[in-house]
């Protein structure tokens, strides 16, 4: 996983910050993207409205059919309607990453937050044990973790949380790091402000942008991990709608000349997923121009 372009503190809060025509705004490509996930995510919640069939309905003598008035996108193996099983997919497509992001940014926030504030032996131990679990690949923790206690999307969201951890840890590490060797953190510490109130109401909120970019962006990848893991059968399972299963069902049908099935989904994974990080890239550059 790719971590951001750089780290740099924003200042402190209200106190003479310097903000650029820059800072202020994520651009036309950020606004794209936004307009984008904001479609899947609508898709997503409207399921049931906008899906115009029952995405698990079989109709075998219907198998593989083409794009018509009644399937727009055609229909797979089983004769089930395309656009219907996409829309609904795209629920287990973003609920996984979702989940794994926010476990990841708490867990990763709070654990980073400790270490600089409690410094020391703390903070080594903190390292040390960030350390070991980055040289693990996330993919293959939520493969060791699916081998361990079965498919599906609960053990995938446990390990893939887990695996995320140091990402953002190290990074939230890195900036507090910075944001309180500053004066003004020394002037409240002589001012008697508690150490846990100096964290949470000062250097939290000075380092919560460069959280939301970097959380953005573990969005993307793990939305990349769910679809690997659905694809080879570790993920969410059939008959449930899902991208990243979609893909992987449909590369049977790629063998017989009907790669649609495969196609539509992994359009969708490109889509979103480039999205997504077009938007983090957006937020990070707005970060670092706020310095």
């Amino acid at each position: 996983m790719s971590t951001t372009a750089g780290l740099r503190r924003i200042g402190v809060r209200g106190a003479g910050r310097r903000t650029t025509r820059r800072g202020r705004t994520i651009g036309v490509t950020g606004g794209v993207a936004i307009a984008v996930l904001g479609l899947v995510v609508c898709f997503a919640v409207l399921a049931p409205l906008l899906a115009p069939h029952d995405p698990d309905a079989v109709d075998l003598s219907g198998a593989y059919q083409g794009s018509s008035g009644t399937h727009v996108l055609g229909t797979d193996a089983s004769g089930r309607d395309l656009l219907s099983r996409l829309v609904y997919g795209s629920r287990t497509a973003l609920i996984g990453p979702f989940l794994v992001v926010a476990i990841s940014t708490l867990l990763g926030t709070a654990l980073a937050l400790a270490a600089v504030w409690f410094g020391g032996w703390f903070d080594q131990i903190v390292v040390r044990v960030v350390d070991a679990v980055f040289a693990f690949p996330g993919l293959l923790l939520a493969i060791l973790a699916t081998a361990l206690f079965g498919s599906g999307l609960k053990a995938a969201t446990a390990a893939l949380s887990i695996a995320y951890v140091p990402y953002i840890a190290r990074i939230v590490r890195s900036a507090s790091l910075r944001e309180r060797s500053l004066p003004y953190i020394a002037a409240l510490r002589v001012q008697g402000v508690h150490g846990l109130r100096i964290a949470l109401r000062h250097i939290l909120p000075n380092v919560g942008g460069l959280i939301v970019a970097n959380a953005t962006l573990a969005f993307g990848f793990a939305l990349m991990d769910f679809a690997g893991l659905s694809f080879i059968g570790l993920g969410v399972q059939p008959p449930t709608s899902d991208w990243g299963a979609t893909v992987g069902i449909g590369m049977a049908g790629v063998l017989q000349q009907h790669p649609q099935e495969a196609l539509f989904a992994s359009a969708l994974i490109v889509v979103t997923v480039g999205a997504v990080n077009t938007l983090g890239d957006r937020l990070t550059e707005r970060w670092e121009a706020r310095s």
